[in-house]
């Protein structure tokens, strides 16, 4: 077999058996180098031909090295493709972007992004995906124990108790929301800051102030004693704080506070907190417990008469962002009543909270336009809505309660024509 092979590459030209190289030489035209130096041995080689020459055996060259290097080129990509390893240069594009890949490139896996695509700068998470509150760790170098690190570096020494006094005096001339916040801080201090010896000292100091108190706070002595049932059901202040004051108490506003702080306590034994002391923040509060207020406070006005009740009930509530829905309240229960006397009242109610700011213009706005929207599902319960609301709509806007824009766009109905047989055929409008 070896001659057989060997037979095939020595045979000489003229037995037919040629090369490929060799017929694309002839081809070309050009001459081996046999032929060359046949040539030269003549003398019938020219310059002219030389060059000729030449440039042909460099663009043969040439096309052998093509070859040879895509043949190469396909061998290494194949082994590439095999062994997975990567021979480029690591500051071409080409790898930047192989490195800045999500696939895997260990070859595990189905192809698929990482982290099924939540992953990447700047992105919190797949959808849906809720993260746990983080406790934080003391011994993390970035801690900051805040106030209570503060309150610390004061060093106030035996005068400690003193915070406490001032923080529930300041809070007594704001909102409930702040009362709030002031209960909440005396609870996180408990224990860790301020010892039970220290609050304790705290309200015994303004017992003693409530006469001094009361002249900017008239309601002191019932905030204070909730300041003070709060305290207790927080354990901040020892069970036994009330029964030190029993029958020592000669003040009759220290007395109204601590009858306060019984009362509320009998009534929530059975509770360990009392968390709605002060109630919850205007803004979280749930929306039907608000309307049940606001309902109140007007049926509560129409019985009384009392603006002045109104205006203190709603600025309680503390959300100014949902007095549209007192307006609507009101306009609707005006629809619903009968006789103009609920009519006269709600103008003067919505008159009063528009002087004074409590309601703004476009709180206004959209109480009136969301009756506008609902107005025939309201008919439905009260046949006599449209007309009701067209002389509401026209008492609000010469009290100046309401724009000329509003009024015109409240909804109108026509009203049905017919004849009877006494009017001599006038047509009623």
């Amino acid at each position: 077999m070896a001659t057989e092979i060997e037979a095939w590459t020595t045979a000489p030209q003229n037995d037919g058996v040629f090369s490929l190289e060799k017929e694309q030489d002839e081809l070309d035209g050009s001459y081996g180098s046999e032929d060359l130096n046949e040539l030269e041995v003549n003398g019938n080689w020219t310059p002219q031909e030389k060059a000729l020459h030449e440039a042909r055996l460099k663009a043969k060259a040439k096309r052998r090295l093509r070859k040879s290097s895509s043949r190469d080129s396909t061998r290494e990509s194949l082994s590439e493709s095999v062994s997975g390893e990567l021979s480029t240069d690591p500051h071409s594009p080409k790898s930047k972007n192989a490195v800045n890949d999500r696939k895997s490139r260990t070859g595990k896996g189905r192809g698929l992004p990482k982290k099924g695509g939540a992953g990447g700068k700047g992105v919190w998470g797949a959808a849906g995906m809720v993260y746990e509150v983080e406790e934080p760790d003391a011994k993390d170098p970035n801690y900051d124990e805040s106030a209570q690190m503060l309150l610390k570096e004061l060093n106030l020494g035996h005068h400690r108790y003193e915070f406490s006094s001032l923080a529930v005096s300041l809070s007594l001339e704001g909102k409930a929301s702040h009362r709030e916040l002031t209960s909440r801080l005396l609870s996180d201090l408990s224990g860790k800051v301020l010892s039970e010896r220290d609050m304790s000292r705290a309200f015994d100091k303004i017992l003693k102030e409530l006469p001094d108190l009361i002249l900017d706070t008239p309601e002191a002595p019932q905030m204070l004693g909730q300041f003070i049932a709060r305290a207790i059901a927080d354990h901040a202040l020892p069970m036994s704080f009330l029964d030190c004051y029993k029958g020592k108490v000669d003040c009759d506003h220290a007395r109204a506070a601590l009858d306060r702080a019984a009362v509320l306590l009998s009534m929530k034994r059975e509770i360990m907190r009392l968390d709605n002391v002060w109630g919850v923040g205007g803004g979280q509060r749930p929306v039907k417990h608000l309307i049940k207020e606001m309902n109140l406070l007007l049926k509560e006005y129409l019985v009384s008469g009392e603006l002045s009740e109104a205006e203190h009930c709603l600025r309680d509530l503390e959300v100014p962002h949902f007095h549209h829905e007192l307006v609507y309240e009101a306009v609707v229960m005006v629809l619903e009543s009968t006789g103009d006397t609920a009519i006269q009242m709600m103008v003067k109610l919505l008159k009063a909270f528009w002087q004074t700011g409590l309601i703004t213009l476009d709180q206004m706005n959209r109480g009136f336009q969301r009756v506008y929207d609902e107005l025939p599902e309201i008919n439905l319960d009260a046949p006599h809505s449209h007309s009701i609301m067209e002389t509401f709509v026209d008492l609000c806007y010469q009290e100046s309660v309401i724009t000329k824009q509003l009024r015109d766009f409240c909804p109108t109905r026509g009203r049905k024509r017919f004849v009877s047989e006494g009017d001599g055929g006038i047509v009623k409008i």
